[in-house]
C-alpha cells in the first residue's frame, strides 16, 4: 500500500494550489511564447503562454497585482489586476503588431538571465520550452527566468538577453516554437533550458488493473463462479537527452530509451459440456437431440453395457471433469488463469553531422513469457525474444532534394512448450499407436465431437526463429509545383520452424458409426481420423523487391494531384533444403501425384511478376476561398502475405512426412487404439496448390466531399468500393454428397487443392460529422453503411473450403467480415476551457475541478454473418468438414424461450444431398462498445508534472456476443458460445521531469 499512499500525497498536494490564468491572442489568432509577468512590490513572477495562448499563475496572495505581456513584434501590453476578482474569469489581452520598420529594432523582453537562489518558472504543463530557433532568420531562443529577486540592471543582462531574445510566433502567423511543431520533443529537449540545467527529459509511469475494480465475466451458465484475484502492473520509464562523456564526447548524438515492464496476472471464465455421469458409464436414457428425442443407438438402444466400453476411451475420460453446475445448457465452468511477463525496451539516437547529413537509428528488443491454461487444466508456456535495429542516413543535396538509405534487421524466437510435453507418454500408456512418440510431442490425441461436448485438446510444441533484413532507398525532389518521392526497397525473409502440425492426431466423433458422437467415443470408433508428422525441421526463404514512384502536383492553386505506380514482387517460399511437396493433377482430377521441390526440374508454385500498381489522387476546391473540398483517388493493392500459409501446408504432407485424412469405413474401420492407418482410395498426400496461382489483388476507389458547417461542424462524406480479383479458393476434389454413390471409385481423393479464381466486391457509404474543439468540447460522429460478398477469402479470414467442388459459385455469399450499419460517437470534454463558468477558472476550486479531460467513445453496429452446418465426414475423403444444413423455410430468428435463433429453421441434408443453406445467411448478435476515461496534468513545478488518467472498458458492464452457435446438431444451437470482457478499471500515473 505503500506506493498507493505516494501516489495519493503527490495527487492532494498538486490539487491544493490557485490559478490566476488567461490567454493572449492576436485579433482571433493565439500567441505561443509570449511572456507574462505579474508583480507585486518586489514579488515578480513571469510564464510563458503555450500553444493556444493561455497561461496560468499559481498562489498570487490577495492584493493589486500589475501584469505585463511582451512578444516581439508586439506593442507591450500593461494592467493592474485586484485579487481576488469578484467574478473570476480568464483575462484576454489582444495585441497589436508593431510597424515593420520598428520589428527589427524593437527591444526584446527584458527578462533576469542571471542566477538567483530561488528560481520557479511557471509553464502550462502541456507545454515546451520555446525550441532554438534559426539565427539566420533573426530568431533566436528565449530562457526566461522567474525569481523574488530584483530585476538585475540592464548592462548586466544586455548582452546575453541580446543572445536569447526570441519569437515564438513569427511575422507570417507561423508557430516556431517547439510545443506547437507538428515535429516538438519531449519538453526541454534541446529547448529553452540553461547550460547549467539538468539537459535531460524523462518520465515515470504506472498503469494498474486490478480484479476489485473490475466487474465480474459474465456467466453463460448462470451460475456465480468464484474469481481469483489478480493484477495488472505496467510500468513506465522514459530518459532523453544529449550523449556526452566527459573528456571524450562533449557534442555526442541525442538520444531517447524507453522501458516498458508488464507483469499481468488475466482471469476469463470459460463454458463448456462437459458429459454427464450417466453419459460416462453408456447411460443415455436422459440425454436428448437437438429435437427433444432420447437417443437411440442402433444396436444398444439407450444403454452400452460396460463392458463394451473401449478401454482407451475409459483412460481418456479422466482428463474429462465432472459437470459442475446443472443449469441452462452448458454445465461446466471455470476461470481460467493467463499469465503475461513482459519486458520491452527501445533506444532511439539522432545525430546531425554537418549541414547536409543526419544519422539516426532505433534498437528495440522484447522479451516475454506466458501462461495459457485450457479448460482441461493443461497448463502450456511460451517465451519470446524479439529484437529490432534500424540505421538511417539522410543527405541533402540542396534545400529541396534529399535522399535517404535505411537498413532494418529483424530477429524473432519463440518457444511453444505443452504441458505433457516431454512429462508423459499419455498415446502409449493408453494404448493408442501411430502418432509421434518423440518426447516434446506427448500428450492426448485431440477429440472432436459433433454434439458440443467441449473438445479435448493441447497446444503443439513449436520452435520458431524468424529473421529479415532489409534496406530501403527514398529519394525527394522538389522542382516547382512537383514533389516528387521514388525509391525501391528489398527484405530477404527467414523462417525458421521446429514444429509438427498434427502430431498426436486427431480423432472426430459424429454419430455417423454409433448413432450418437459420444456414444462412438465410449465404442472407442471414431468417424474421421488424421495426423500430420515428420519432417519437423523447415527452412523457409523469400525475397521481396518493389519499385515506386511518386510526384505530388500543385496543379493549381483549388486542385493537387496524386500521380504514382508501384512494381512489387514476392517470390515464392521455398526451403532450402527442397522439402516441399505439391500434387501433379491430370485434367478433371483425374489423376494426383505427389511432386518434391528437390527432385522437380520445375517450381512448384511459377513466380507472379506482373504485380503493377498504379496511384491515383486527387484534392479539389472548386471554389476559391469555399471550405467545400472534393478528395478521390483509386489504386491497385497487393495480397503479398498469401505464400507463408501454403507453405506451411505443403511442408508437413507425404512423402516426406507421415499424413493422412481418413474416413471409417467397411473397408478401412478405424479404432482409438489403431486409427492413424491409412486407406489405399485416400491419397496421404493432402494438399496441392495450382502451380500457376496468382497473388491476389484489390482495386480501391474513393470520394468524399468536405464541407463546413454552421456551430464549428464539419461534414465528410465518402464512398468507397472494392474489387477483389483472383482470391484464394480451397476445394476437395472428387467428393460427393453424404450417403451417395461415389461417381468416379477411381479417382484421387482425401486432399484440399487451392487455386486464385476467386473475387469478391465491398461497397460502402461514411458520413461523419465532426465538431472542432471550442469551449473545450470536440466531438465525433462516423456512420457506415456498407455491404461485402465474396466467394473467396481475399481480405476476410482464413481459407474456405468449398462446400460443393463441382459448384463453386455457391459460395459466393456475405463476406465474414460484413457488418452492414456501425455508428461510432466520439466525444471529449476538459473542464474549465468556458469563460461562463467561473468557478473553474480561478480560486480555490479551479484547483480541483479544472483541466479534467473526459473522453468517451461508443460503437454501435449490426452482428456479423454466421453459418449453419453441422461436422461430417466428406465422403471420399478423410476431411471432417462444417458442412451446411437444409434450410427448413422456418423463420431464423423465430427463437424459443431462452435461445437466440430457431432450431427448427435447420436440419440435416436428406441422404445424396448438399444443404440447400446459403454461406452466411444467419446475422450474429449486435455489436456494442462503451468505454470512457477521465485524465488531468497536474503542474508541480517548472521541472516536474504529473498525469493521473483513468480508463474503462465497458463501462456500463453491459453484456456483449460476439456471436451464436450455429451448429445445428448441437445442444448450444442459438446459444452465445462466449461473452466479451466485462467492465474493467485501468488506472494510469506518470511523473514528467
Amino acid at each position: 500500500m505503500t506506493w498507493r499512499l505516494i501516489i495519493l500525497t503527490v495527487i492532494a498536494g498538486c490539487l491544493t494550489a490557485a490559478e490566476y490564468r488567461g490567454v493572449v491572442k492576436f485579433g482571433n489568432i493565439p500567441i505561443p511564447s509570449a511572456a507574462v509577468t505579474a508583480q507585486q512590490g518586489d514579488k515578480k513572477q513571469t510564464v510563458l503562454t503555450d500553444a493556444q495562448g493561455a497561461y496560468a499563475f499559481r498562489d498570487l496572495t490577495d492584493g493589486t497585482w500589475a501584469f505585463q505581456v511582451e512578444m516581439r513584434g508586439f506593442a507591450p501590453l500593461q494592467r493592474d489586476v485586484q485579487l481576488p476578482e469578484a467574478q473570476p474569469a480568464p483575462a484576454e489581452w489582444s495585441l497589436k503588431m508593431l510597424p515593420i520598420t520598428e520589428i527589427s529594432t524593437a527591444p526584446a523582453a527584458e527578462v533576469r538571465v542571471a542566477e538567483a537562489p530561488k528560481t520557479e518558472i511557471k509553464r502550462p504543463a502541456n507545454v515546451a520550452a520555446p525550441a532554438a530557433t534559426n539565427t539566420k532568420s533573426g530568431f533566436q531562443r528565449t530562457e526566461v527566468t522567474a525569481t523574488n529577486t530584483p530585476p538585475a540592471p540592464a548592462a548586466e543582462v544586455s548582452a546575453e538577453t541580446s543572445q536569447r531574445a526570441a519569437d515564438g510566433f513569427l511575422v507570417n502567423g507561423s508557430v516556431n516554437n517547439a510545443a506547437s511543431s507538428p515535429f516538438s520533443q519531449l519538453p526541454a529537449f534541446g529547448n529553452n533550458r540553461g547550460v547549467r540545467r539538468w539537459p535531460y527529459n524523462g518520465n515515470l509511469g504506472v498503469i494498474i488493473d486490478n480484479s476489485s475494480l473490475d466487474a465480474r465475466p459474465f456467466s453463460l451458465t448462470g451460475q456465480n463462479t468464484n474469481r481469483p484475484s489478480y493484477n495488472k502492473i505496467t510500468g513506465l520509464a522514459a530518459l532523453s537527452g544529449p550523449i556526452r562523456i566527459p573528456g571524450l564526447l562533449k557534442n555526442g548524438p541525442s538520444f531517447t530509451a524507453t522501458y516498458q515492464w508488464i507483469r499481468n496476472r488475466n482471469v476469463t471464465t470459460q463454458s463448456a459440456i462437459m458429459p454427464t455421469e450417466a453419459e460416462r458409464n453408456g447411460d443415455f436414457s436422459k440425454s436428448l437431440t437437438l429435437q427433444g428425442l432420447p437417443v437411440q443407438l442402433p444396436i444398444y438402444g439407450t444403454q452400452i453395457p460396460v463392458s463394451s466400453i473401449s478401454p482407451q476411451a475409459r483412460a481418456l475420460l479422466g482428463f474429462y471433469p465432472l459437470p459442475n453446475s446443472s443449469s441452462g445448457r452448458y454445465n461446466y465452468q471455470v476461470p481460467l488463469i493467463n499469465n503475461t511477463h513482459q519486458d520491452n525496451l527501445q533506444f532511439l539516437s539522432n545525430k546531425q553531422i554537418g549541414r547536409k547529413d543526419n544519422l539516426n537509428g532505433t534498437f528495440q528488443m522484447a522479451s516475454g513469457r506466458t501462461d495459457n491454461p485450457n479448460i482441461f487444466g493443461f497448463l502450456a508456456t511460451g517465451k519470446s525474444l524479439n529484437t529490432n535495429s534500424t540505421i538511417t542516413w539522410r543527405h541533402n543535396f540542396t534545400s529541396r532534394m534529399y535522399s535517404t538509405i535505411a537498413y532494418q534487421f529483424n530477429r524473432n524466437s519463440s518457444r511453444n512448450i505443452p504441458y505433457w510435453s516431454n512429462r508423459q507418454n499419455i498415446s502409449s500408456d493408453f494404448g493408442i499407436t501411430g502418432n509421434n512418440q518423440d518426447p516434446v510431442n506427448w500428450g492426448p490425441p485431440a477429440l472432436n465431437f459433433a454434439n458440443g461436448i467441449a473438445a479435448l485438446g493441447e497446444a503443439q510444441y513449436a520452435k520458431n526463429v524468424n529473421q529479415s533484413s532489409g534496406v530501403a532507398v527514398t529519394n525527394f525532389l522538389a522542382r516547382r509545383s512537383h514533389n516528387i518521392t521514388y525509391g525501391f526497397d528489398f527484405r530477404r525473409q527467414q523462417t525458421n520452424t521446429i514444429s509438427q502440425q498434427d502430431p498426436r492426431g486427431t480423432f472426430t466423433f459424429t454419430g455417423a458409426a454409433a448413432g450418437y458422437d459420444f456414444a462412438g467415443f465410449l465404442l472407442g470408433v471414431p468417424d474421421a481420423a488424421s495426423i500430420a508428422y515428420g519432417n519437423a525441421d523447415k527452412y523457409f526463404r523469400s525475397n521481396v523487391w518493389d519499385t515506386y514512384i511518386n510526384d505530388d502536383w500543385r496543379f493549381r492553386s483549388g486542385l493537387t494531384l496524386q500521380l504514382g505506380i508501384r512494381w512489387e514482387y514476392n517470390s515464392p517460399i521455398s526451403e532450402i533444403y527442397g522439402r516441399l511437396v505439391n500434387m501433379n493433377v491430370g485434367p478433371n482430377f483425374t489423376t494426383a501425384t505427389p511432386i518434391v521441390a528437390n527432385a522437380s526440374p520445375d517450381p512448384l508454385i511459377h513466380p507472379d511478376k506482373n504485380n503493377i500498381a498504379p496511384r491515383l489522387g486527387f484534392a479539389w476546391r472548386p471554389l476559391p476561398a469555399s471550405s467545400f473540398i472534393v478528395r478521390g483517388g483509386y489504386g491497385i493493392y497487393y495480397d503479398t502475405s498469401v505464400y507463408q500459409s501454403i507453405a506451411n501446408q505443403m511442408a508437413q504432407q507425404a512423402p516426406l512426412s507421415t499424413s493422412l485424412r481418413v474416413q471409417n469405413s467397411i473397408l478401412n474401420p478405424l479404432t482409438l487404439a489403431d486409427g492413424f492407418k491409412g486407406s489405399p482410395n485416400i491419397t496421404n498426400t493432402t494438399f496441392g496448390i495450382d502451380p500457376y496461382f496468382r497473388i491476389g489483388y484489390a482495386q480501391n476507389w474513393q470520394v468524399s466531399v468536405q464541407r463546413d458547417l454552421p456551430a464549428a461542424l464539419q461534414m465528410v462524406v465518402t464512398y468507397l468500393g472494392i474489387k477483389g480479383t483472383r482470391g484464394v479458393q480451397q476445394f476437395l476434389p472428387n467428393t460427393f454428397p453424404p450417403l451417395s454413390l461415389d461417381p468416379c471409385r477411381l479417382c484421387p481423393s482425401g486432399f484440399s487443392y487451392m487455386t486464385s479464381n476467386g473475387n469478391s466486391t465491398r461497397h460502402a457509404g461514411t458520413l461523419q460529422l465532426r465538431r472542432r474543439l471550442r469551449n473545450g468540447f470536440t466531438a465525433e460522429m462516423l456512420y457506415t453503411y456498407a455491404k461485402s460478398i465474396d466467394n473467396a477469402a481475399l481480405g476476410g479470414s482464413g481459407f474456405l473450403t468449398a462446400q460443393n467442388w463441382l459448384d463453386l459459385s455457391a459460395e459466393r455469399a456475405r463476406s465474414n467480415f460484413d457488418q452492414r450499419h456501425t455508428v461510432t460517437l466520439t466525444t471529449q470534454y476538459t473542464t474549465g476551457a468556458t469563460s461562463g463558468l467561473g468557478f473553474l477558472n480561478s480560486g480555490k476550486k479551479a484547483a480541483y475541478f479544472r483541466e479534467w479531460t473526459v473522453a468517451t467513445t461508443l460503437t454501435v453496429g449490426t452482428g456479423l454473418p454466421l453459418t449453419p452446418s453441422y461436422y461430417a465426414p466428406v465422403p471420399g475423403t478423410g476431411v471432417t468438414s462444417s458442412l451446411r444444413g437444409t434450410y427448413t423455410g422456418a423463420d431464423i430468428y423465430d427463437a424459443p424461450s431462452g435461445l437466440h435463433l430457431n432450431p427448427a429453421a435447420f436440419a440435416i441434408p436428406a441422404p445424396g444431398t448438399w444443404g440447400n443453406a446459403g454461406r452466411n445467411i444467419i446475422t450474429g448478435p449486435s455489436q456494442f462498445v462503451f468505454n470512457a476515461s477521465l485524465g488531468r496534468t497536474f503542474r508541480m513545478s517548472d521541472r516536474f508534472n504529473s498525469d493521473l488518467r483513468v480508463d474503462a472498458t465497458n463501462i456500463l458492464n453491459h453484456p456483449v456476443f460476439p456471436n451464436w452457435n450455429t451448429i445445428i446438431t448441437s445442444a448450444q444451437f442459438g446459444l452465445p458460445s462466449t461473452a466479451n470482457q466485462m467492465r474493467t478499471i485501468q488506472t494510469s500515473f506518470r511523473l514528467r521531469f
